[in-house]
This record gives structure tokens, sequence and C-alpha cells, in this order.
């Protein structure tokens, strides 16, 4: 821009110019006395990007989680200072844990009142830190383009996560010289993709070659890293079976003959017990959460691990590797393929397919089909999973439900899970929900969810509404919290301390939000009824009453091996 063109704005114009600039399409927040200059910067832009207002700043932040988990790029979410601020912290941690990015901007109370108590003053940027890439003050409106450019870079890039800026209230109001916007491609000290190490691709492909017995585990940062047409072509040229993470869900063909299942607490039979008798497991895009490892100690001694990880952090924190691959997912499968060797696992294969037998006489039949009580589960998620045909945004809310939509429907298409995996949020489906339709309008959008977790985050029922939304919610209806008194059941004797819900009128709620809804108790009624939700034309709430004290299997006991899975009580 020329030294005559360039003109005086408030650093709360320059804060929407940025943020137009950087192709922001839609924000979610709610306004506050500290954060309301940008506001009122916004409303003279409306036409160039659009704000959602959602009934809590929680609600905020996980509407922004679930348009960038379906997106893969960073939303953005606003919140005034104070309880505003604090109100988005579960939501920045949840995505910190899931490495989801986000811009999270909140207003500050004046740069000559910070130390003071002022009203609504909170150190926020001091709370935030440990749950964000970066977290920074600006108390200046020069600062804000170079600022909001590096909070993107940082957000997007490497393992992306969310990034804080809180800007005081002066630094709004101050004019600044607006030079353009210039967007960040590097921050020193800063490594976004590190170099690939050679070396360590030969050590890898060696250990892939040489196996007798190996696993695949692909996690979120397959999908991430668009690779899963790369974890594919290695998994058709080694021959080696695949098992996907919770958060790694649609990184693979379900539907493929190298498909094996998920691992973990609630996985599948034969991958937990395999896991234990691969002698070569290759990690792609995964950190070994507790929950998919269960005892540590115990887990795949047996095997020589090769870990691709974009986060160096997480590799040989927690499982000690054979071969450490700090790189991105896509960019080293690019770089393995052409030193994989053509090979075939179908024996192998075929000794995951003999447990699978087990688990489906056992565990599955009777959860997808049951011969009498009440409706279950497994079959509604089957049911929907037969009517999406495996290309619904299904977003669960945390909980039983969580997984039995985990074991149960057909991920066809990568960005289609959107859960909380690593914070485990209770809340979070329904403000998640609204990010995740807008942000992926053409395809259908299932929210799943449990009487308890739906009263976490009812009032965005209020934000699906006003703008809507086309979101199909079913709650499934125990009248208990569901997991907790599995656990109490199982492990503390019965004594189900604090987990029976009195619920309300789950209907009439939904009616008085002007949200068309419906009631099944009946199995014979559940398919017409699900054909009933998806044909609506807008939100619509399904309220499944289902069996009360229905268990979840197989399961991993708390601090036990993968191999001590069991199938049933």
């Amino acid at each position: 821009m020329s030294e005559t063109a360039k003109k005086q704005i408030t650093g709360s114009e320059a804060v929407i110019q940025s943020l137009i600039a950087e192709g922001v399409e839609v924000i979610y927040g709610y306004p506050g006395g500290a954060i309301m200059p940008i506001y009122d910067a916004l409303w003279h832009q409306l036409g160039n990007i659009q704000h959602i207002l959602t009934r809590h700043e929680q609600g905020a932040a996980h509407a922004a989680e679930g348009w960038a988990r379906v997106r893969r790029k960073a939303s953005v979410c606003f919140a005034t200072s104070g309880p505003g601020a604090t109100n988005l912290i579960t939501g920045i941690a949840d995505a910190i844990m899931d490495s989801t990015p986000m811009v999270c901007i909140t207003g500050q109370v004046p740069a000559h009142l910070l130390g003071t108590d002022a009203f609504q003053e909170t150190d926020v940027v001091g709370v935030s830190m440990p749950i964000t890439k970066w977290s920074y003050q600006i108390t200046t409106a020069a600062e804000i383009p170079t600022i909001i450019a590096k909070a993107f870079f940082i957000a997007n890039s490497g393992k992306p996560g969310p990034v804080l800026i809180d800007i005081t209230k002066n630094a709004q109001f101050e004019l600044m010289e607006w030079q353009g916007y210039i967007p960040c491609t590097e921050v020193r000290g800063y490594i976004a993709k590190p170099a690939i190490d050679t070396n360590k691709l030969k050590d890898a492909a060696e250990i892939i070659n040489s196996a007798k017995k190996p696993l695949i585990i692909a996690g979120q940062g397959v999908i991430i890293s668009e690779a899963r047409e790369e974890v594919e072509n290695l998994s058709q040229k080694s021959g080696i079976p695949v098992c996907l993470t919770m958060q790694g869900l649609g990184g693979f063909d379900p539907d493929h003959d190298n498909y094996v299942g998920i691992p973990g607490m609630h996985g599948n039979y034969s991958v937990n017990i395999k896991m234990n008798e691969c002698d070569a497991m290759i990690a792609i895009g995964m950190r070994f959460d507790d929950r998919v490892t269960g005892d540590v100690k115990q887990f795949a001694k047996q095997a020589k691990i090769v870990h691709i990880e974009i986060d160096e952090v997480e590799i040989d924190k927690v499982v000690k590797t054979a071969v450490g691959i700090h790189a991105d997912a896509k960019e080293a499968l690019q770089a393995l393929l052409p030193l994989i060797k053509e090979n075939n696992h179908a024996d192998w294969i075929q000794t995951f397919k003999e447990l699978d037998k087990q688990e489906q006489e056992v565990v599955i039949k009777q959860a997808i089909h049951p011969e009498s009580g009440s409706i279950r589960m497994g079959e509604i998620m089957n049911l929907i999973d037969e009517k999406t045909k495996g290309e619904a945004i299904i977003v669960p809310d945390v909980g039983q439900h969580q997984m039995y939509a985990m074991r149960y429907y057909h991920y066809r298409k990568p960005n289609s899970w959107v859960s909380s995996g690593g914070l485990g949020t209770m809340g979070f489906s329904i403000p998640a929900s609204i990010g995740a339709q807008m942000a992926a309008p053409d395809r259908t959008t299932v929210v799943i969810v449990g009487d308890g977790c739906f009263q976490m985050t009812l009032q965005e029922l209020g934000t699906i509404w006003q703008h809507d939304l086309n979101v199909k919610i079913v709650i499934f209806n125990n009248n208990y919290l569901g997991m907790v008194r599995q656990w109490q059941q199982l492990f503390f004797d019965n004594r189900y301390s604090s987990v029976e819900l009195k619920n309300p009128d789950f209907i009439a709620i939904s009616e008085g939000f002007k949200i068309k809804a419906s009631k099944v108790e009946d199995r014979a009624e559940l398919s017409a009824s699900l054909d009933v939700m998806f044909a609506h034309k807008g939100p619509y709430v399904l309220e499944v009453v289902i069996e009360k004290e229905e268990n979840l299997f197989p399961m991993v006991p708390s601090g036990k091996a993968c191999s001590d899975v069991i199938l049933k009580p």
C-alpha cells in the first residue's frame, strides 16, 4: 500500500479487518462490556463476516471446535473479560487435547487498570497459558494485525491447537495506521513442519518389511494431514491390518479388507488381544492415550514400535519406540512408501477375523438386533448408520452413547466424527453441532446425546432455532448417568451414588425452543421415527427411551492390560 493510501482506523476495526483478510467466515461469541468496541466494528462488517450469538461462552468455544473439526482450519470465538473469558476455558482445554485449531479473542479491562482487580478483570492469559499453544495480551492497537496473523499461523500449523488473544479496551479504541494485513508464514523458534530424517525412514521400513505380525494404529493426525490415501496405500502394499483410534475414525475405509477395528477401553476384542501379540506396531498421527494402552507397563512389550507424529513431545512420552519419526503424517508416509516391499499378511489378518466372530456372537448381535427388552443404544446407531449410509457427521457427547456411536457407525468419510476425546467434556455435542453443521451445510449432522449431557448445554437449542440449523438430535434417555452407573455396578458393588436423573419433559423443552420433537419408547416405532426425523427440514429432537441399565462391552477394566479385555461380565 502506498504512503498516500495509508489510513487511520481503530484497533477494533483492525481486529475485524484482520479476520476478514484471514478468510474467517463466521465468529461464535457473546458480547460484553470489555469487548463491546470490537462488536461495534463487527456490526459494520456483517455483510462480510457472520456472527453467531450462542447462549453461553462455553457454547461459543464448542461451536468453534465443531466448525474447525469439519473444516480443518482455525475457527474464531469471542468473549468479554472476566466470567466471559473464563467460560471459554473448558472449550479451550478441550481443543488443546484434541488438536483443534481455534483463535479465541477476549476483551480485557483498559491497560491502566490491569492488576487493580477492576470490574470483570481476570488474568485470562495466565489462566489459559497451560491449555493453549500460545496466549498473548495486546495493550496497543498497533500490535493487532501482526499478533492476529501470528495467532492463525500457530493455531493452524504443526500440531493444530487453540490460541488466545486478550485485547485491552484502550487498544480497541486507539487509532492506528492501517497498512494492510500480511499473513504470517513463520515464527522464530517455532518449527511448523520438521524435516524428515531419511535414516529413520530406512529403519522404519526395515522393521515393517521384516515383521510377521505387524499392525497399523492410525489416529486423528491422519485426518488432519489428509493422509487417508497414504495409509490405505501403505496397508494395501504391505498387507498390514489397520485399526483406528476413536479420534481417527474416518481415517481409513471401514469396508477395507485390512480394517480390523478400534483399540482401547471399549474398542474391538480382536484389536485389543492382538496389540499384545503383534511384533511391529506402526503408530501414525496418534498419541498413546491411557484409554488406548490400558496398563502401559504391559502394552505391546513384544513389538517394535514405529511412531510417526508431528508433535515431537509425544514420541517416547508414554511408550518406548524403536523408531520415532518427527514429521507430518502425509509427508512421512509419502517418503516411506517407496521403501516398503509388497507383502501379504492374510493369515495374520485372519486371526483378527476369528476373534471378531466371538465378539459378533457374544456382543454385537445382541447389541444391534436385541430380541427382547427395551430399545438398545447399539440398535439405534445401527439404524442411523443404515439410513445415512455412513456419510453423516456424527456429533456424540460423552459417555456410553459416545462409545456406541464409535462402535456401531461406519465412518466412510474423513471429518465425520466430531467428539470430545481427550478431555471427555459432557455437554460438548449440542454446541459443537452448531459449528459442524455450518461448516458442511450439505451434509447431515446428527447429535448423539445422553439425557445427562443434554441438560448441560440444552440452552444452545435457542441458537439452533434462531439460525434454523438442520441438526438432528437423538437423546438416549435412560434416566441415568450411564457410564458412571456401569462402573458403579461393576466395580463398586452396585452402589449407585448420585447417578439417577429425574428428567424434565424433553419434548416440551424442545418445542419451547420452537424445534420439532417426538418421543419413541416402542422398538416397533423406532425405524419410522428416525425416518420422520431425517425427512424433516430443519432441526429436530428425537427422544428415545432406552434400556435403563444397559452395560457396554467389550471393556478393558481400568488399570488392566488391553489383552485383559472382557466380552461380558
